[in-house]
């Protein structure tokens, strides 16, 4: 039996369980930078500027023109993952979340703040001190759930139980608060000891997983396998919702080939979403290539 949700997130839910990719647009200060020189955006702009001048341009130049391209639709995106300072900023002349609920799209925030420093070979997240401000702004604007990333590198079965723990603590805070969390311990795919991780990673998820009540409800989001459908037994847990993938440093190419053979594990690309979009593109060009990228990824999602 899920938990109970406001009419909102309910109809929110219905399209997370129809299918469907996410777009991951949640780069924050550590990442975002990069993200818009990729897409052709002049670091000259906000270098020395501070934040708001660079988040400004990035939203306006960037997420904006992404989210009101009329390629950008509920029919093949099911959910969009957000940075907080996206949240509180507008689409035409509505709220982000309102202008992606109008789409057919549902809202996930990211309340993460941040890596710890590495420690038995995963980096935990950093405490959440703004969670209540994080809260706030879920039950203010109906955002449908959140996601929070830590970070394995080692194939360390302490490092990741610690990892597992958190994932499964930070969640239920979320759940309490009427939304549905998104655990992401991603995987490095730096890691020498990846496949090993990822089978540790496993057995620790389905035993927190078992540890969840029948009014709490959880995603997941996780790096691609190295073995195919490893993670079936998460997707069929049920205490899951959903279970999507990070593209994780792949390219577009690499990662849908190997999400293709992950059957039910939908897409939650960030860079490989971005792939080939940039900013001098007029707009008939950019809905081309918005469309192209969705297609692929839509299609390798729905295997």
């Amino acid at each position: 039996m899920p938990m109970q949700l406001t009419p909102a997130r309910a109809k929110d839910r219905e399209r997370i369980v129809e299918g469907g990719e996410w777009a991951a647009m949640d780069s924050s200060g550590g990442s975002v930078g990069g993200v818009m020189e990729a897409f052709g955006l002049d670091p000259k702009k906000w270098e020395g500027r501070g934040n708001e001048i660079k988040f400004r341009i990035a939203h306006e130049h960037m997420r904006a023109r992404i989210m009101a391209d009329p390629e950008f639709t509920g029919e093949k995106i099911s959910a969009a993952i957000l940075f907080a300072d996206t949240v509180r900023r507008d689409v035409g002349e509505v709220s982000t979340v309102e202008h992606l609920r109008s789409r057919g799209i549902a809202a996930l925030l990211k309340i993460d703040e941040g890596l710890a420093e590495m420690e038995d070979g995963v980096q935990l997240m950093k405490p959440i001190t703004q969670m209540q401000d994080r809260l706030d702004e879920i039950a203010e604007h109906e955002i449908f759930g959140t996601k929070e990333r830590s970070v394995i590198h080692e194939a360390n079965e302490t490092g990741i139980k610690r990892v597992v723990q958190q994932q499964l603590e930070v969640g239920r805070t979320i759940n309490q608060a009427g939304a549905i969390p998104t655990w992401e311990p991603e995987v490095s795919i730096k890691s020498e000891s990846k496949a090993e991780a990822e089978e540790i990673l496993l057995r620790e998820l389905l035993a927190a997983l078992d540890t969840l009540g029948e009014d709490e409800e959880v995603m997941i989001k996780l790096t691609l396998p190295e073995t195919p459908n490893l993670y079936r037994p998460v997707i069929e847990h049920p205490r899951v919702l959903s279970v999507v993938a990070l593209s994780g440093g792949y390219d577009q190419e690499t990662a849908v080939s190997r999400l293709a053979e992950n059957n039910d594990m939908r897409a939650s690309f960030s860079r490989a979403f971005f792939e080939g979009l940039h900013a001098d593109m007029n707009p008939e060009e950019f809905s081309a290539a918005i469309k192209a990228n969705v297609d692929r990824i839509y299609e390798a999602s729905m295997t």
